[in-house]
């Protein structure tokens, strides 16, 4: 079966670049980077996602502080391991980058500032709470494939009625998920007593719907009989 992993996991940003690139890592001769990307809510809160881009993005692109960009890639995950411990490490991966256009931003459909569709499985029971104020939310991990059988584990979080939808969902439930990269603030507090701030990242759901697999297979078998 060919998979379309650009269906499983694919985004938009639009954006202000508010870093230096820095050194990531090599693989296999090529060179890959680190900035942030400062993406503004309709609160008028902004997000601050890190972009991890290729060397031969940026040959002739000049990632320059300030400058407005667009953004398509991946939400992709990866384990960190330190002090003696493994941590989800979140990024975006850029497949392509481009200065914004003014003139052409009519053109986008509006939201499209942060948007990303995630398909893939439900890997973790989800948690199920109330906020002090009575706000419903439920945190999900979504495991989604990835080339060369390798899985993204994305943090999810679903509000109000999806909340509660996804409260008794099974594992292995497989979703599709519409919504948005946010970070946030909080504070990591350790044995010694020491206290860190940390920044988190998660898709915010503002769409969620249940893949039907016995459908698709019948889907398939007919259009194969067709």
């Amino acid at each position: 079966m060919i998979t379309n992993y650009t269906e499983n996991n694919y985004l938009v940003l639009i954006g202000k670049i508010i870093s230096d690139k820095t050194f990531s890592h090599e693989i296999y001769g090529e060179s890959f980077y680190l900035f942030n990307l400062e993406v503004p809510r309709l609160s008028g809160n902004e997000d601050i996602i890190p972009i991890t881009i290729s060397e031969r993005l940026i040959a002739n692109f000049n990632l320059e502080i300030g400058k407005k960009v667009v953004v398509e890639g991946q939400f992709r995950s990866y384990n960190s391991y330190e002090n003696e411990r493994n941590r989800l490490v979140l990024t975006v991966f850029a497949k392509d980058i481009m200065e914004y256009d003014e003139e052409k931003s009519e053109e986008l459909k509006e939201n499209v500032s942060n948007e990303v569709t995630l398909n893939g499985y439900i890997c973790k029971r989800p948690i199920y709470r109330k906020t002090p104020f009575g706000r419903e939310i439920a945190d999900l991990l979504l495991a989604v494939n990835r080339a060369y059988n390798k899985s993204d584990y994305i943090p999810c979080i679903a509000w109000g009625r999806n909340a509660r939808f996804c409260e008794n969902m099974e594992i292995g439930t497989e979703v599709k998920i519409i919504g948005r990269v946010q970070s946030r603030t909080y504070e990591k507090k350790f044995e010694d007593g020491r206290v860190e701030q940390r920044v988190a990242y998660e898709v915010s759901i503002g769409s969620l719907e249940v893949i039907d697999k016995k459908e698709n297979e019948e889907e398939n078998n007919q259009a194969e009989a067709i």
